[in-house]
């Protein structure tokens, strides 16, 4: 699994993101100057949403010097987030890619909470919950109440807008988009997404936090699906209309994008891999979005989900693991 994600981050990052961000992206924030990046070492950055991703943006921004707060709903789902962390770095100590005294040190980085009250002395907070809007708009309202004017607040989605997000509290200009990709860990790119009301200052802090990881940051206007989303779903989805109208085979259409265009993956192997839930729901949004019929989802795509079969996760998708 290592090396299929290793050589998916490399093609797409190579050959679809060629929207890259200015060298002149120094951060501005009302407790630095801007270019300091010592000070950026030592913000305090709170995730709110304990799953998979949330779970390796925390490691992402521990590893990096940062302390992290992470909260989640249950005191359960978020010693789950934890494990998952430990276990992670675990993996890296055992394999000789991190010492064990390093390790200590990362996870000392990291507290968990079930109230959003501890938030507050955050510097940004990054929603990673449920991919729902009316959840998102939900929460970023009731963090707006909570939590210092200066916090910024940003948002993980892959597709969602996040203008409704903004309009949902008292600072709209301090609110982003920041979306990773998973796994976090691994995938060094970040879609910094821009509604109109951001700020400048909110845009390059978010950009020289996120440089401050390792990570590649571009720069997206806030639109459906923002940039790779809106490219790489309509592909998988018209894949799966190729496979319904009796064109060619599941495995043939894989062989033929993998042999043909040099893809590390073929289309249905990364729709399972993804997960059919979160594809269905990426391609709903960008349906919404867009005036063409073409766009609807597959309905095989649909009777997969109903079913269950959601690809690697649940053991059943387009393939059986």
């Amino acid at each position: 699994m290592d090396t299929v994600i290793r050589m998916w981050q490399g093609y797409w990052l190579v050959t679809m993101l060629a929207y890259v961000t200015s060298p002149d992206l120094s951060p501005t924030h009302p407790q630095s100057s801007p270019g300091d990046q010592a000070a950026l070492a030592l913000r305090t950055i709170g995730i709110l949403g304990s799953g998979i991703m949330g779970a390796g943006i925390a490691e992402v921004f521990a590893s990096s010097g940062h302390s992290v707060v992470l909260r989640s709903r249950t005191v359960e789902s978020a010693s789950d987030a934890l494990r998952t962390l430990t276990a992670n770095l675990e993996k890296q100590v055992q394999r000789g890619r991190l010492e064990a005294q390093r390790k200590i040190d990362i996870l000392a980085l990291c507290t968990t909470t079930t109230h959003l009250e501890d938030l507050k002395d955050c510097d940004v907070v990054i929603e990673s919950v449920v991919e729902d809007l009316e959840t998102k708009i939900a929460l970023f309202a009731e963090l707006d109440s909570l939590l210092p004017p200066t916090t910024i607040l940003a948002s993980n989605t892959s597709t969602l807008p996040i203008i409704e997000l903004a309009r949902a509290t008292q600072r709209p200009d301090k609110v982003c988009g920041v979306h990773f990709f998973n796994p976090a860990t691994t995938m060094s790119l970040v879609e910094i997404v821009r509604p109109i009301t951001s700020s400048d200052d909110t845009i390059q802090f978010a950009v020289a936090l996120t440089e401050s990881c390792g990570k590649t940051p571009v720069h997206v206007r806030d639109d459906a699906g923002f940039i790779v989303n809106a490219l790489l779903f309509p592909y998988l989805n018209n894949a799966i209309k190729m496979y319904e109208r009796g064109t060619a085979t599941m495995s043939d259409i894989d062989t033929a994008m993998k042999g043909g265009c040099n893809f590390p993956m073929g289309p249905f192997a990364l729709l399972d891999l993804v997960g059919l839930d979160t594809s269905l729901s990426i391609l709903e949004t960008l349906h919404k979005s867009s005036p063409n019929d073409a766009d609807e989802p597959a309905p095989l795509l649909r009777q997969l989900v109903s079913e269950g079969k959601l690809g690697r996760k649940t053991k059943n998708g387009f393939y059986s693991y």
